[in-house]
């Protein structure tokens, strides 16, 4: 089969800009590649901007992974499937057909847009909405693709077009599950759909189109002939590929992990198949230039990938959580899907300009730049990231990996700025004279002989020749650098990763490599020897609570969860660390070598300040006598209360809900966690009843029955606690292991505004978490009220990052970040509670703590009766013509006041310890005539 290429803009017969009968302009695919290509570099703009912002922007985790994997990775295959399928079906497009790709990609990121902006302001709608437009926008490139094959001739690499088809219909699957993940599922869907969405994409999508593209493009890279039976062996890998991701689909779905297993082992397999061609192909002719290296290291990142997920579902298995397969998501994003989209861009962009050798060669040049520098950097510095154990080093490994794939940006910048000068310049007559500028023929390049444009060199002649007689399709072969293998600028990349290991530890006070022995801790040399020694974590503590290692030995622990509903881990201040372990569970955690004495402690938020920390002594010197663990702040967050709740916060119904019908109530209440919003731009790691912070408040009689049905979907133990009934503690407020549910049936004896919460231990924690709620029972005989409505106050610890777990130290010190009502800090100062003129207004007030109470007052009127705790301690017309200003609740007190407004107008309020309305203890009463 003959070289399938497009003919070049100045081919002969072919006037710049014009047309040869019916066929389209010449020029109109490299336009065509431009205009469809922009997406994409803006995407890779903005994920810089992402990366640098990122602690400022909700979900930035999120929206990075989802910028790479859809804004540039599904972008590029659209455009690039194209580029491909006309290659190998002999088909060029006309303009039309260009117009309405243009469009389908537009469509396409206008999805994404939607989903990322979506997940950052919390709107799960709008993420559904832009799943569907990028879902519609794939299917159409599918049918595309379809139609394409079915009118070119028949040809021996038609079947990569129908796999390209083929993983195309997979991304609207895909973008399914991420679609019903925007609604914070529990667990253990969550996790499920999560798997689930990554084999579809991932595995599916994303790696069916790299592998079915690389089976050509490699050798095309190489400037080498394909491997005996190489396109034979990628049609019988994507095929694997598709059993792989039915396994990996129908695995997490139905929780069968040992499924989901298999199939990535059976995805790794097919990479191996593909891979053993890549390596038969580089060991005829090695990678010389950027391209070659970045995508020989994006396939070795998905295999590693692979491996790591494999063994972490099979010692996983039914305890697998989210965070359990997220830990590897940046090399998979970066390592493997960026930056072979990276290098195929780098390699396919100078050949679709085009222009002839002279001019190929020139872009070409430049947009391989120091590519032996930034290949390597990138790829040490993801290494760094992999394997290190401190904050720094991690975060510096990481930049600069990020910092070294951005070197695209101005590399193609300075491509598309060459080629656009020598083009203009030959088209205006002087072809005969361009050739490269001095410099530009590549790193290491010593050949800069002038020659004709027409007269190719000798290992461009040796590449055509190899090409056509291979039988296979190929996109036209880049002139091939002139100089060696630039090691000089790759061993600059690695230097820089030395330097950030370097840099990073200094940071994280680690002054050795040796092992992760706390900050100020001399070098000690290994002793080659092993403490093994066993944990069991119990009752909040760690047994033994102390452990002795001498200096220079490495540390391994044996870890036991021994509680029986407690949700336990161990965290080393060197960055060891095990999973989290349910009632039962075993993990072990290697320590590494100990220099230092050092500690340990279970990070599930308020068990350290219970007592959960283990001290690493090391011959005999405790931590205290070496080096303390960093502390905790507990200084105040800063929020700032003038401004509205976000887009996607919706403002909790403060009107008292109707009365239960009938007298026994069944009423199921779920434990979930997830990320909410407590004050304009805050967010919480939140812990709820029913999904959201405060749970649902309840109404009913005296002497109703309530059969309460809870069910843990957290990632902890949880219980509840209702103060409205008279029951035993033992069995009906028991804390509850992940999965469990237990029934808890009691009777409303008496009347009272009646605080519900979660009493597992930290209970400070849990509540201020968000684990609270309210029981109103009426009086007897209480009259009627033209309105009524529940505030529920209680406080909100922050941490200093969006999305974290509340701090337990600022519990234990009582320094309150926000006081707040109904689970928000000022949701009622933007929408206001109503009355009007003469009504009698009810409000009924409950103080759930974890530990301030309230002096509730409205500002602009008096209160002529007064409900607290069980007893009217004013009624309207009493003998004393007394009223009231405030009603005073301890932590868990309630009551209710009355009061009737005379004139219109904004009335304010507020807890009346000013400290705690300055923290967001404040609402507005709108009253009109």
């Amino acid at each position: 089969m003959p070289e399938i290429s497009p003919r070049p803009a100045d081919a002969p017969g072919s006037a710049p800009g014009g047309t040869s009968g019916a066929r389209p302009p010449r020029t109109g695919r490299s336009a065509w590649h431009r205009k469809a290509s922009r997406p994409v570099s803006l995407w890779l703009m903005g994920l810089v901007v992402v990366l640098i912002a990122g602690h400022w922007i909700p979900q930035s985790r999120w929206l990075l992974v989802h910028m790479v994997t859809l804004g540039v990775a599904t972008t590029s295959i659209l455009v690039w499937g194209q580029y491909f399928t006309e290659s190998i079906l002999h088909e060029r497009l006309g303009e039309p057909d260009r117009r309405r790709q243009v469009i389908r990609i537009n469509a396409l990121n206008v999805g994404v847009l939607a989903c990322c902006v979506g997940m950052v302001g919390a709107w799960p709608w709008v993420v559904v909405a832009g799943a569907t437009v990028v879902g519609l926008a794939m299917c159409w490139y599918a049918i595309d693709l379809g139609l394409q094959v079915r009118r070119a001739l028949p040809g021996r690499f038609d079947a990569t077009v129908r796999f390209y088809s083929t993983a195309a219909c997979l991304l609207p699957v895909g973008a399914v599950f991420g679609a019903i993940m925007a609604f914070s599922p529990a667990e253990p869907w969550r996790t499920r759909l999560l798997l689930a969405h990554q084999g579809v994409n991932i595995l599916g999508f994303v790696a069916m189109t790299a592998v079915g593209t690389l089976v050509t493009l490699w050798p095309t890279v190489l400037r080498t002939p394909m491997a005996p039976r190489q396109d034979r062996h990628g049609r019988i890998a994507l095929v694997i590929m598709i059993a792989a991701v039915l396994a990996v689909a129908t695995g997490s779905l139905g929780g069968w992990w040992w499924l989901t297993a298999a199939g990535v082992l059976i995805e790794l397999v097919a990479v191996i198949i593909v891979g053993v061609d890549m390596v038969r192909c580089a060991s005829r002719k090695p990678p010389r230039d950027f391209p070659g290296y970045s995508m020989a290291a994006a396939i070795c990142w998905l295999a590693v990938w692979l491996c790591w997920l494999a063994w972490t579902l099979l010692t996983r298995r039914d305890h697998l959580l989210q965070e359990d397969i997220t830990a590897l998501t940046v090399p998979v994003v970066l390592g493997f899907m960026l930056q072979l989209l990276i290098g195929a861009m780098s390699y396919l962009m100078p050949m679709v300009m085009g222009g002839g050798p002279s001019i190929v060669r020139a872009t070409n040049a430049k947009m391989h730049t120091l590519g032996a520098l930034r290949a390597t950097a990138a790829n040490a510095g993801l290494v760094v990231w992999a394997l290190s154990i401190g904050t720094w080093t991690s975060r510096i490994g990481l930049g600069l990996a990020v910092l070294a794939m951005a070197g695209f940006l101005p590399a193609m910048l300075a491509m598309v700025r060459t080629g656009v000068t020598l083009l203009r310049a030959k088209r205006a007559g002087a072809a005969g004279s361009v050739h490269p500028v001095a410099g530009s023929a590549g790193e290491g390049s010593t050949d800069h002989s002038p020659h004709h444009p027409s007269e190719p060199r000798e290992d461009e002649k040796a590449s055509s020749a190899s090409e056509t007689s291979t039988s296979r399709p190929t996109i036209p072969a880049a002139p091939a650098p002139a100089g060696r293998r630039a090691f000089v600028p790759g061993r600059g990349g690695l230097g820089a990763a030395l330097g950030a290991v370097a840099v990073g530890r200094r940071l994280d006070g680690t002054p050795s490599l040796s092992g992760p022995g706390l900050s100020g801790a001399a070098a000690v040399a290994p002793t080659g020897r092993t403490t093994t020694v066993s944990v069991t974590m119990k009752d909040m503590h760690y047994h033994p609570a102390t452990v002795d290692v001498p200096a220079g030995n490495r540390l391994v622990i044996s870890l036991t969860n021994a509680d029986p509903d407690q949700v336990h881990d161990l965290y080393l201040a060197g960055g060891a660390h095990s999973p989290r372990l349910s009632p039962g569970q075993k993990a072990t955690v290697d320590a590494g070598v100990i220099t230092a004495a050092t500690q340990g402690w279970c990070t599930i938020v308020g068990h350290r300040s219970m007592g959960m920390e283990l001290e690493v002594r090391v011959n005999g010197a405790s931590v205290g006598q070496g080096s303390e663990s960093p502390a905790v702040g507990t200084g105040r967050r800063k929020v700032d209360l003038s401004q509205a709740p976000g887009r996607g916060f919706t403002t909790r119904d403060a009107r008292l809900p109707s009365l239960l019908p009938g007298r026994t109530h069944p009423m199921t209440l779920t434990v979930t966690e997830s990320v909410q919003e407590v004050a304009p731009a805050t967010t919480i790691h939140a812990m709820t009843y029913n999904g959201r912070v405060m749970g649902p408040v309840i109404h009913a009689r005296i002497g109703d029955t309530m059969n309460v049905h809870l069910v843990n979907r957290g990632t902890m133990g949880h219980s509840i606690d209702f103060h409205a009934g008279i029951v035993s503690p033992t069995p009906n407020m028991r804390t509850i292991a992940p999965g469990a549910s237990l029934d808890y049936r009691f009777t409303l004896p008496r009347a009272g505004v009646w605080l519900y919460h979660c009493s597992t231990m930290p209970m400070s924690s849990h509540i201020a978490a968000g684990m609270f709620g309210a029981v109103i029972v009426p009086p007897r005989d209480l009259a009627s009220a033209d309105r009524e409505y529940v505030l529920v106050q209680s406080e909100s610890y922050l941490d200093a990052r969006n999305g974290a777990e509340v701090n337990a130290d600022k519990i234990a010190a009582e320094t309150p970040d926000l006081t707040m009502f109904n689970g928000h800090a000022n949701q009622y100062v933007f929408a206001p509670l109503t009355a009007k003129v003469g009504e009698r207004v009810r409000i009924w007030v409950l103080a759930a703590g974890p530990s301030r109470g309230i002096s509730f007052h409205v500002v602009g009127t008096q209160f002529d009766t007064v409900f607290k705790e069980g007893a009217y301690l004013l009624r309207p017309d009493n003998p004393e013509g007394g009223g009231a200003q405030a009603l005073d609740l301890s932590s868990a007190q309630g009551g209710f006041v009355e009061m009737t407004f005379h004139e219109p107008g904004k009335y304010t309020f507020v807890n009346h310890s000013f400290v705690e309305m300055e923290r967001g203890a404040r609402g507005l009463i709108e009253v009109t005539a």
